[in-house]
């Protein structure tokens, strides 16, 4: 039920990011017709889970990486399965410093499972789908229907809610539920990382950068790829 909530979640999602990132800068005689001869980029994205933490500054520049894909995708009439295995390489890490901020960059090449694979060509976003801490039924009193987040931000998925941040917090893991009587959750909506921006590296992928805290991935948040650099539009090559 859950895998085909995110299916729907995540096409109404890639639907919105393309409309989002795909748009295109007027230009003179706008009112005016024309003939376009060539279509907007179309948006495909992946969410995928990591198979290893990543941290910027301490993952070197051309590190292999691997995810398992959250949800079947259609790629160009190719249904790639879930549990696919996405694998690609750190292509920029810098860990924050007082005059610098905590930059991190991973593409995709190639999806693989059992019976075939396809070359990609994808980044990381700022989008996640956080995981939660479903508390469970309260064993002393009536059933709790709220969801508590690792970072204490309240029940998702709120469209308007605080961005994710990945991390639990000491108060978070000292909540006073035990560990029988919860269970980790994933979000049904995607929501953007606290504090990173997503640039154009300039070479058609993207960047994330912080100049908050050092970019962290790790092996529980569903990531998402993105096809499209969401600065310029473009498709990547």
């Amino acid at each position: 039920m859950f895998n085909r909530m995110l299916f729907c979640v995540s096409v109404c999602f890639a639907g919105c990011l393309s409309v989002c990132l795909g748009q295109q800068q007027p230009v003179a005689g706008a009112g005016k017709p024309s003939v376009s001869t060539s279509a907007a980029p179309v948006t495909q994205t992946f969410p995928l889970v990591m198979r290893q933490k990543v941290v910027a500054g301490k993952a070197p520049v051309g590190a292999k990486i691997e995810g398992e894909l959250v949800v079947a995708t259609l790629v160009k009439g190719t249904v790639i399965p879930r549990d696919a295995v996405f694998s690609g390489e750190v292509i920029e890490s810098q860990a924050k410093t007082s005059s610098a901020p905590s930059r991190l960059s991973i593409r995709l090449d190639l999806a693989q499972w059992k019976t075939g694979s396809v070359p990609i060509r994808a980044y990381l976003t700022q989008w996640v789908y956080p995981v939660t801490l479903d508390a469970g039924p309260d064993l002393h009193g009536p059933e709790q229907s709220a969801k508590k987040t690792w970072n204490g931000m309240g029940q998702y998925p709120d469209p308007h809610a605080p961005a994710y941040k990945p991390f639990p917090t000491g108060a978070d893991s000292q909540s006073g539920h035990s560990a029988d009587t919860s269970s980790a959750v994933t979000s049904s909506r995607p929501v953007t990382m606290k504090d990173v921006e997503a640039q154009s590296n300039g070479a058609g992928g993207i960047t994330l950068v912080s100049n908050h805290s050092n970019l962290k991935l790790d092996k529980l948040t569903t990531y998402v790829f993105s096809t499209t650099d969401p600065v310029s539009g473009r498709a990547k090559e």
